[in-house]
């Protein structure tokens, strides 16, 4: 599991935070951050991989193939996503009206398909936790953009969790051979949370990105700060990820409905 933050040095523009082509982490996917202010324009065709570009606030005019959608997001705490995914060769013009911030995540794939604009109105979106299992502390919302489900072209998942302010997520602990990232974003930006991934506890931190290659993870924001994080996942060779998940055993006891009645609730 790697960690690391690049918040005190983002700048206007693309923010890399992977590249697989020299970063060796595992993820087989590109990372970044970009960074827009009114009137930027930027442009992305790429030649070997696929692209998702997630608004996380702002508001952009997203262009490509003829095809263009005003997506709006004052922030990612209260309100829903806009995800464009495209194939490789895509050439795509992101124009803000506004301070903007989006999550840019890609991989190789030779597969070319239609583009797919994901909006507030087809994101999956389930509530776990809401009928008050563990007492209520890991209470979240889980969003998903695409998988295998929905993008069996794609050797991408993407989605984000809204992890409350003193809740846990990912939880109970569990793992997948499939890697992963998450990005994090607080809605203060001096929030914080942990993470736990391989035997490893991590503090998080807005902009913050996790790499987890291997082993069970949880994480839990601090009370006071609402966590959202994006979760990416790369879809292995002949083995993708199909909403996977294996619980560490030690902790599988947590999925019984009545796993605290022997806890005093008065």
């Amino acid at each position: 599991m790697t960690y690391f933050n690049q918040n005190a040095n983002l700048k206007q523009g693309y923010n890399h935070y992977i590249d697989s082509s020299v970063d060796d982490m595992g993820t087989q996917m590109d990372v970044g951050l970009l960074v827009m202010e009114k009137g930027d324009t930027f442009i992305f065709e790429e030649s070997q991989k696929e692209i998702a570009i997630l608004l996380f606030s702002g508001k952009v005019t997203y262009q490509w193939n003829g095809e263009t959608v005003d997506a709006v997001r004052p922030d990612c705490f209260h309100h829903e996503a806009y995800c464009l995914l495209a194939s490789k060769g895509t050439k795509i013009t992101l124009t803000a009206q506004e301070h903007s911030e989006l999550y840019i995540q890609k991989t190789v794939n030779d597969t070319q398909y239609t583009p797919v604009m994901y909006t507030p109105e087809t994101i999956q979106t389930q509530h776990a936790g809401a009928n008050g299992e563990l007492l209520g502390c890991m209470r979240r919302e889980i969003k998903t953009f695409f998988d295998y489900d929905n993008a069996p072209f794609s050797n991408m998942v993407l989605g984000e969790v809204l992890n409350f302010p003193g809740k846990w997520s990912s939880y109970p602990p569990h793992h997948h051979p499939q890697p992963e990232v998450y990005f994090y974003r607080f809605d203060y930006p001096d929030g914080f949370g942990a993470g736990f991934a391989n035997g490893e506890i991590y503090q998080t931190g807005h902009n913050g990105l996790a790499v987890i290659t291997s082993g069970f993870h949880s994480q839990t924001a601090a009370p006071g700060y609402a966590m959202c994080y994006a979760w990416g996942i790369r879809h292995l060779e002949g083995d993708p990820w199909k909403k996977t998940r294996i619980d560490d055993p030690e902790h599988a006891w947590l999925w019984k409905p009545d796993a605290n009645d022997h806890i005093y609730q008065g």
